[in-house]
């Protein structure tokens, strides 16, 4: 995947798109990161980022990037489909690392430790939904 094209999604969009952006990511965020968990290397720093895509403290331009990368991520179809083994998810890695390069002083330590208690726990309850 070519820059160019990771930088036109990693576009922010204006508040009317971010607000259904994240409606998109809330409703798939949880089933497609079970999915992914063991594809991803960085699962934590997924979460993290999900926590502070849905922060309101976080900037408008950091939120949309986030946003528009854990969309990406949610999309079954993408530029290399999820349902290939062990490869359906690179493209997704792709775009999710761009997006934290771009805005990775904006995952507070208090992203990480939501992350790290909704991880815990399902690592105790693995079937219980998040």
């Amino acid at each position: 995947m070519d820059e160019v094209k990771i930088g036109e999604i990693l576009l922010p969009g204006d508040e009317e798109t971010q607000e259904r952006q994240e409606a998109k990511v809330r409703g798939r965020f949880w089933p497609t990161l079970k999915k992914a968990a063991r594809q991803i290397p960085f699962s934590r720093d997924v979460v993290a980022a999900f926590y502070c895509a849905t922060d309101r403290e976080t900037p408008f331009r950091a939120r949309g990037i986030l946003l528009a990368a854990l969309g990406y991520f949610v999309l079954p179809l993408d530029a290399v489909p999820d349902v290939f083994a062990f490869i359906g998810f690179t493209d997704d890695v792709a775009v999710l690392t761009a997006a934290f390069a771009l805005i990775n002083r904006h995952i507070k330590e208090r992203h990480y430790d939501a992350a790290d208690e909704v991880l815990a726990e399902h690592a105790e309850n693995p079937g219980k939904a998040s």
